[in-house]
């Protein structure tokens, strides 16, 4: 629950810049006839429907197990990011046909100078945003926040395009202002496959990365009275691991010896490792060799 207090005071500040940025934007994007700042502009609203979606997840994810989900609910937040990803695509292919059609139209106006000062600001807010989201996102091991932070720096690359449109547009080049306005639903378009590959991860109980592999096996071989260790499987719930581990002791020592060490490999797993939620460990007679 403390995870998902520090996660909502994250995604509430964000959402308040993001409206204030959203309209400064829109609004310098029509008295400035630029369409590369106004298609920047419906960028950044979009952030504020998509921070709302990682809050729902956030709230939803962090309940606590009950009858009818006694695994927990953590599975919840991959599935709300899937919908996000879904949404950002949506809103790069609406950026991106809005561009096409003023390139065809040919009725490209010459930016004015606010244009170019709100892409320089929105620049600096989104990318102090995504250092500051990004940090709350590795502390509470939040994929949907993590995927809500490159949104904010893909807002402010792409904001980079829409400078550089704007000023080529007001140089004399006019036909770059559209064109910025297409790269930046490029970068919205990729934010939102990449998203939504990664929540697919997030659901199909996939394995916990070689690192996390390698420190498992190292931490259980140092527990005393481990011999080996076999049928070692780990998955991904969501942003919690689930580990299911054989361990091969004394075939000689007593049920309650072998509980203690089987234990001492749980709780030192769990105390070590903060992403683990779950670690089951089962007990086998180590073949004694000799006997080969």
């Amino acid at each position: 629950m403390q995870d998902y207090k520090l996660g909502e005071r994250a995604s509430i500040i964000t959402i308040i810049i993001n409206v204030i940025l959203a309209v400064v934007k829109v609004t310098a994007g029509v008295v400035g006839r630029s369409n590369a700042m106004l298609a920047d502009g419906i960028h950044t609203l979009s952030d504020v429907f998509t921070t709302i979606i990682v809050l729902i997840g956030l709230r939803i994810s962090s309940k606590e197990a009950d009858e009818r989900h006694p695994y927990g609910h953590e599975k919840y937040e991959p599935i709300f990011a899937k919908l996000l990803s879904v949404f950002l695509i949506a809103t790069g292919l609406f950026i991106g046909y809005e561009g096409i059609g003023v390139l065809r139209s040919g009725n490209i106006a010459t930016p004015g100078k606010i244009a170019l000062v709100a892409a320089i600001i929105s620049i600096v807010v989104k990318e102090g945003m995504y250092w500051y989201t990004s940090k709350v996102a590795r502390k509470i091991r939040s994929i949907s926040m993590e995927a809500d932070a490159w949104h904010h720096r893909s807002d402010a690359l792409s904001s980079v395009g829409t400078l550089v449109g704007i000023f080529g547009a007001r140089m004399g080049f006019k036909i770059l202002d559209p064109i910025a306005a297409i790269i930046v639903s490029i970068f919205v378009i990729k934010v939102g496959v990449d998203l939504y590959i990664e929540s697919i991860r997030g659901l199909v109980d996939e394995s916990a990365d070689d690192k996390i592999l390698l420190e498992i096996e190292d931490l259980t071989l140092s527990v005393e009275g481990v011999r080996e260790i076999r049928n070692f499987r780990t998955r991904v719930f969501g942003n919690r691991i689930y580990v299911d581990i054989n361990i091969h002791v004394d075939g000689n020592i007593t049920v309650k010896e072998g509980h203690d060490i089987a234990e001492k490999v749980h709780n030192r797993i769990k105390e070590s490792i903060s992403d683990v939620k779950h670690c089951m460990v089962h007990v086998e007679p180590a073949m004694d060799k000799r006997l080969n």
